[in-house]
């Protein structure tokens, strides 16, 4: 049993039951991405095992006719064996999502996975053009000259401040500044982007912005938060027209997700904390 603070979070430990809230929250007119709880394997069958799932999932959407994607991460299928059997993998999820008219986002990790990840990304966006999606996080110092790369790409890019504790040297650290990372980098997707622009941020000002820079280019973009925060904004956003889609993780390995993610970063406990107070 999933306890009440983790529900809040986590859309079951199932496939039903995270497609029963899929279903709810597009009655709302919020839109899914779903990830499968599991990360940082080291044994290729448990990358295996995850890639299959994912495989399952796309043929589960298929069927449901719900507005959900799905989103992989990955060191779960496969970058901490190596990144040729990551790149394998991500492949072949995307290649099915492809046949399916389905979409697929990747995550991003750790700084040290960054460049495998954008290869495998830009490699296969090639061949499976807006089928696939990827995470890019401002508060790398390298992001500007990553979107820069990336900008011509295929496929759609998900904006993030970022959330790993990155040492000091490749990486802004002071909120003012990521937040200034974060606006320089939307704004240059918007002025060199008519597409495929994701907005993954629960930041009112850094939406607020990207509206009025969507209005200013005549681009079109998503917004994306997490589920079990600021859930009416998702909902309201969604009513005024916007896209919206809710990132929902499922799965039995909620309590290792949530241990993992305060220790990779105090911020996160207080995060979570904030957003059950509804702060």
């Amino acid at each position: 049993m999933i306890p009440p603070i983790a529900r809040r979070f986590v859309a079951g430990e199932s496939v039903p039951a995270a497609l029963d809230h899929a279903r709810a929250a597009n009655e709302d007119g919020v839109a899914l991405i779903l990830n499968l709880l599991g990360e940082h394997y080291d044994d290729p069958a448990d990358a295996r095992a995850d890639t299959d799932a994912y495989l399952s999932l796309l043929e589960d959407i298929a069927d449901s006719g719900l507005d959900a994607c799905l989103s992989v991460k990955p060191s779960q299928i496969g970058m901490d064996v190596s990144p040729d059997l990551f790149e394998e993998h991500y492949r072949e999820i995307v290649a099915r999502a492809h046949e399916l008219d389905a979409f697929v986002w990747c995550d991003m990790e750790d700084a040290d996975t960054t460049d495998a990840t954008l290869d495998a990304f830009e490699s296969i966006a090639a061949d499976y053009p807006w089928s696939v999606g990827q995470c890019i996080q401002s508060n790398l110092k390298r992001t500007a000259d990553d979107l820069d790369r990336l900008v011509d790409v295929p496929g759609k890019i998900r904006l993030v401040k970022g959330a790993y504790d990155e040492p000091s040297s490749i990486a802004y650290t002071d909120k003012a500044r990521v937040d200034e990372a974060y606006r320089d980098d939307l704004t240059l997707l918007f002025e060199r982007r008519e597409r495929g622009i994701a907005v993954g941020s629960h930041d009112p000002a850094m939406i607020s912005l990207a509206d009025r820079l969507a209005r200013d280019h005549g681009a079109d973009y998503e917004v994306q938060m997490l589920m079990g925060v600021r859930e009416d904004a998702q909902r309201d956003l969604a009513a005024q027209g916007i896209d919206v889609y809710q990132y929902a993780p499922y799965g039995d390995k909620w309590l290792s997700y949530f241990y993992r993610r305060v220790r990779e970063r105090k911020e996160n406990l207080t995060f979570a904390v904030r957003a059950v107070l509804g702060a």
